[in-house]
């Protein structure tokens, strides 16, 4: 359940392999690095429900470190590299870390925030040093590399953005478990994946998403291999699986996209049979693109619906999905799920409202009992924001997202953090952002601005307007296009008819 049992037993073998530069890192390497990150958190008096934050991008130290705050019962923060300065900072902040550890490639990110970090927390670089942050790797260096005494598990705390717009994190308890027992969670996914010590996972993904994270984490509980690419890539996906004989992935529909774009000499030139699960989740996957997947790699598609939140899950395999086309699966575990209309009330088979889980995995909203309240039913079942309907023999098919979220590439964004950064442009009255078709990404960015002059509306306007966006926040945030219309759609009070903005893009679901 620990690097250090697989580091006893075949200390030699690669815990994981970072796919860009081949680098191998052994079960003992893993095991002793990570001993060495618990000791220094310990030695900064970090204790049980401490907080420390990672800021880095996909980096052969990032499990290691992953693993030092896991064995210490610390929670680990995992910001996304490709945030604004301002946007890491207030995650820093709010999750009250106490120690930090970004990488050299971010040095003008740090620089931006690093004076305005509220906690004071103890800050760390790999692969460099800049003023306010040591170096990581001399720090640990000083560190024994035998166990701490008083080890027990910790727990990813990842921020998930609220209808604010403003990040909130998902803070879920600690384990109660004998460090080195296995945990339910672990041991649930172990035996829906079949995790064992011949486990080769490929892991195309920024290791700063809860699932990547989780995967990764818990393949290595199994004693198996994890092979990170650095940056996705369709073509070497389809190599590295090939060169490593790689059994687990885990993916989201954008990336079976742009595999499938490949031109047909390619995706056929590369041994695949090592295949065994090939798991995906994060954004609704086109039925077309699902059903082209499992005609290509067999009915090994596998398919689950959950959050970060962890508070309940739905799986479905590749035979269930060709039976139930369109389906995110059947509640997972001793979980149940519900519809409910808004007075809170069970809605019968069929009818479509609020998704519920009951019986999952607890959480809480850091710092905002009002998002975590919103969040449970009168019943006390709680709910990720998603609309969809139960059929006839129980699988549920999602039929709308969180309100107005956008999923592009399985990345959630929340609309009202580039309707923030835009409203403050001079040349703006009013201003609604929601997401569109892309063929690609499932949905991009859009912006609909009610300019202060029509005269103004044009290309250049345009162009101005989403360079003001990217200044502001990350750009992945910011809409790839403007639009632009004499008075937006609102209501008296104030409200927002967001909803007939959009059908004037989604015609086909009028």
């Amino acid at each position: 359940m620990y690097p250090g049992f697989y580091a006893s037993k075949t200390p030699d073998r690669p815990a994981y392999i970072m796919a860009g530069s081949g680098r191998q890192i052994s079960y003992s390497e893993l095991e002793a690095a990570s001993n060495q990150a618990a000791h220094l958190f310990r030695q900064h008096g970090l204790q049980r429900g401490d907080h420390i934050a990672i800021c880095l991008e996909n980096h052969p130290a990032f499990l290691q470190i992953c693993w030092g705050a896991y064995r210490s019962g610390i929670y680990f923060t995992a910001i996304s590299y490709r945030l604004q300065p301002d946007e890491v900072q207030y995650i820093v902040n709010d999750c009250g870390a106490r120690l930090l550890i970004t990488s050299s490639l971010l040095t003008d990110t740090f620089r931006g925030f690093r004076d305005k970090l509220v906690n004071h927390p103890a800050c760390y670089m790999v692969d460099g040093t800049t003023e306010g942050a040591a170096s990581w790797e001399q720090a640990i260096a000083a560190m024994p590399t035998t166990p701490i005494s008083d080890q027990s598990y910790g727990q990813s705390l990842l921020y998930s953005s609220g209808t604010t717009g403003r990040p909130k994190g998902v803070s879920k308890p600690l384990s109660e478990a004998p460090f080195g027992e296995i945990t339910p969670p672990a041991l649930a996914a172990r035996q829906r994946y079949a995790y064992d010590e011949q486990t080769v996972y490929l892991s195309p993904a920024p290791l700063y998403h809860a699932a990547p994270l989780s995967f990764n984490m818990t393949v290595l509980t199994s004693g198996g291999t994890c092979v990170v690419m650095e940056h996705f890539d369709a073509e070497q996906s389809l190599r590295l699986i090939e060169q490593y004989q790689v059994t687990h992935s885990q993916w989201v529909p954008t990336m079976f996209v742009r595999m499938l774009k490949l031109p047909e000499e390619v995706r056929h030139q590369y041994d695949l049979s090592s295949l065994k699960f090939a798991v995906h989740a994060a954004a609704p996957c086109p039925v077309a693109i699902k059903q082209q997947m499992i005609h290509w790699w067999g009915p090994i598609i596998n398919e689950y619906y959950a959050g970060t939140e962890g508070n309940g899950s739905t799986v479905i395999s590749s035979e269930e999905w060709l039976k139930h086309p369109g389906s995110v699966g059947k509640a997972a575990g001793n979980c149940r799920v519900h519809i409910l209309d808004e007075a809170g009330e069970s809605l019968p088979t069929g009818e479509i409202g609020a998704v519920f889980f009951e019986g999952g995995g607890q959480f809480e909203y850091l710092h905002d009992r009002d998002k975590t309240e919103a969040s449970r039913s009168r019943q006390g079942w709680s709910t990720l924001g998603d609309i969809g309907y139960l059929g006839e023999e129980g699988y549920l098919y999602l039929t709308d997202r969180k309100a107005f979220m956008i999923i592009s590439g399985g990345v959630n964004i929340y609309p009202q953090e580039a309707e923030d950064a835009l409203i403050t442009h001079p040349k703006v009255t009013d201003v609604a952002v929601f997401g569109v078709p892309n063929e690609e990404f499932g949905e991009e960015v859009k912006a609909v601005v009610q300019p202060v002059s029509m005269e103004d509306a044009g290309p250049e306007l345009e162009a101005e307007l989403i360079a003001w966006a990217r200044s502001k926040i990350s750009h992945i945030k910011c809409p790839r296009s403007v639009d632009f219309i004499a008075e937006l759609p609102r209501h008296p009070t104030g409200k927002l008819y967001k909803r007939l903005l959009k059908q004037e893009y989604w015609p086909d679901r009028n």
